[in-house]
């Protein structure tokens, strides 16, 4: 997931939840700014601070990288992945 996209989903979480920046930010334990930068897909996030903004959000980080609830455009990217893609996937969810 590239930062943009990465950015858009937590946006698109974040509405879904009626919040603004500065509550997830507090819920998160991070800076508004930084919820900022990661929406405009100005900062990639390290998988730390991805599973704060998750548990903020009431999500894991599966749940976060998986098909479900995905915008539109992003539906059906998992399936699309090659066998290849999807271990490495798989390799780096388990990591967490």
């Amino acid at each position: 997931m590239e930062k943009r996209e990465l950015g858009l989903r937590i946006k698109m979480l974040r509405e879904r939840k009626g919040w603004s920046q500065n509550a997830l930010a507090n819920l998160a334990g991070v800076s508004p700014t930084y919820i900022y930068q990661l929406e405009r897909g100005e900062k990639s996030p390290t998988v730390e601070y991805l599973a704060y903004i998750c548990d903020a959000l009431g999500i894991t980080l599966e749940q976060f990288f998986g098909p479900q609830d995905l915008p539109p455009q992003q539906k059906n990217r998992v399936e699309d992945l090659s066998p290849t893609q999807l271990s490495l996937l798989n390799d780096f969810l388990n990591s967490l």
